[in-house]
């Protein structure tokens, strides 16, 4: 007898949404977390705790292209890696779903169209109770519907440079977030970007799609399970999951298994998951598994007059697009400008060279901001399993456009009346907004999945994570993970129980 209908690895976004839509049709679902449920502590609003001694980070190393060991910012924990997230929960652009000519090259486009992800997009905004509202920004795309709530108010500061911003010629808009700010700021006056969810102050995939699934009696989770590898039967499906359980190795089975471990460790599965059929790992009849591996280009930008104070607590509320769409030479795409959840003097120091009294003083007087572009596909740029260890060989691209956006935003934010401003990327190493590695597509010979998520190889098996993004856009993919669950959910309801 099967352990389960479905086998779910992973609780992040992807698969908890899933098991929220699979739940009420009474199928055994059985959800297989690494890690534990996060508890309160006294380090979940410390950030010398958070950022200066990488409390919460794992005990973990992977190699990256040159060989050489890293720690990288990959949480296990329930919920996965959105009890950490900045609560941005935006849409693709209807423009990022076509073929689109970069500075760095070209996006090959998606299987489906906007319009086909649209309603799920709107039952995920509804899901996660998204603060936001319509008619600011002038990429936005179509909505079926409106936000159920307001958007998170601006503090003072940040109303100060919404109305700079638009004295300059930008278009300021109100960031769609998953954030309850009351039951947030009543645990602590910090901001939640980077800070762990143990309140329920964040819209994440715990307190949200896994805790909507678990009222169901029919879903149940299993944490401290480590996936080690999936078998394959002679007929091409799934037919057991190996499990490493505090230090006993289990095999599970189930008619349906989804894998949604995020997009290095659920290439890492696949690729670790070798045999005689499979030399090259599961689902990998295309050579694509691992490869296309993108992260987006991203600095923080800090602006700040020396006789003016930034007393805002969280300050993360707007965004703007004017260079999402156009901005560069010959009017290719730059990227998204956001909020970055304020920076305090230990943040600033844990991640900077500069000295503690420095950093301090900055920061007493900086508005932070997040300039983020798109990372294009490149299947050089891969994850790969050597002797057991994840190696992350991520090569960089569109880079010129990365620093078109930022020059463009240092001379705006000047022009708006702050003298100084500073800018450094974020560490290369570091898998922010990770995705691509079993990109979606209808050509099971060069791509993995098709639009549900379903493998083209192994029927019974599906990925509903960032892998399966075959462009990582210039925007925050959390809520757009969360449509295509939503809508694989669907897709499996309708293919594989009404039978």
């Amino acid at each position: 007898m099967s352990d389960a209908d479905v086998i779910i690895i992973g609780s992040g976004m992807g698969g908890a949404t899933l098991a929220a839509q699979l739940a009420p049709t009474g199928r055994r679902i059985l959800i297989l977390e690494k890690g534990e449920r996060l508890k309160p502590s006294p380090a979940d609003r410390d950030a010398e705790a958070i950022f200066g001694k990488a409390h919460f980070r794992p005990k973990e190393e992977w190699l990256d292209g040159e060989g050489r060991p890293f720690n990288p910012g990959n949480y296990y924990n329930v919920g996965g890696n959105s009890k950490f997230y900045g609560a941005v929960l935006l849409r693709y652009r209807r423009e990022d779903f076509s073929s689109q000519r970069h500075m760095g090259g070209t996006t090959p486009g998606w299987p489906i169209a906007y319009e086909g992800l649209e309603p799920w997009y709107q039952e995920a905004e509804q899901l996660f109770e998204v603060r936001g509202v319509l008619g600011e920004d002038p990429t936005e795309p179509p909505h079926s519907g409106t936000y159920d709530h307001r958007p998170v108010p601006d503090e003072p500061v940040i109303a100060d440079l919404r109305r700079r911003l638009s004295t300059v010629g930008l278009h300021p808009a109100s960031l769609p977030l998953g954030v309850d700010i009351d039951q947030w700021l009543k645990h602590g006056r910090t901001t939640w970007d980077a800070y762990p969810d143990t309140c329920g102050g964040k819209k994440d995939a715990e307190t949200v799609s896994l805790a909507r699934a678990l009222r169901h009696p029919n879903v149940t989770l299993a944490t401290g399970c480590e996936v080690i590898r999936l078998l394959p039967g002679e007929d091409g499906q799934i037919s057991g999951v190996e499990v490493q359980n505090r230090g006993e190795t289990k095999l599970l089975s189930a008619p349906l298994v989804v894998l949604s471990a995020g997009a290095v460790k659920s290439a890492a599965i696949l690729l670790s998951s070798v045999d005689e059929r499979h030399p090259e790992g599961l689902a990998n009849r295309s050579d694509q598994v691992g490869r296309n591996f993108m992260n987006h280009n991203c600095s923080a930008v800090l602006a700040l007059h020396p006789f003016r104070r930034n007393p805002s607590v969280y300050q993360k509320t707007l965004l703007v697009n004017d260079f999402y769409l156009t901005g560069g030479p010959n009017g290719e795409p730059l990227g998204n400008i956001q909020l970055l959840g304020k920076i305090t003097g230990p943040i600033l120091a844990a991640s900077s060279p500069l000295p503690r009294p420095l950093a301090h003083w900055i920061a007493d007087r900086s508005l932070d901001l997040y300039a983020m572009s798109e990372d294009l596909p490149n299947p050089e740029s891969r994850v790969q399993v050597r002797n057991g260890r994840i190696v992350l060989d991520w090569k960089r691209s569109n880079w010129e456009a990365h620093l078109a956006l930022v020059a463009k935003l240092k001379a705006l934010l000047r022009k708006a009346g702050y003298p100084v401003v500073l800018a450094r990327p974020f560490d290369r190493r570091t898998p922010s907004h990770q995705c691509g590695t079993a990109r979606m597509g209808a050509d099971p010979m060069t791509s993995v999945v098709d639009s549900f998520g379903r493998c083209h190889d192994h029927r019974n098996l599906f990925i509903v994570d960032a892998s399966i993004l075959p462009t990582s856009a210039a925007v925050n993919p959390a809520l757009t993970i969360a449509a295509l669950a939503l809508r694989s959910g669907r897709h499996i309801i309708e293919t594989e129980f009404s039978q």
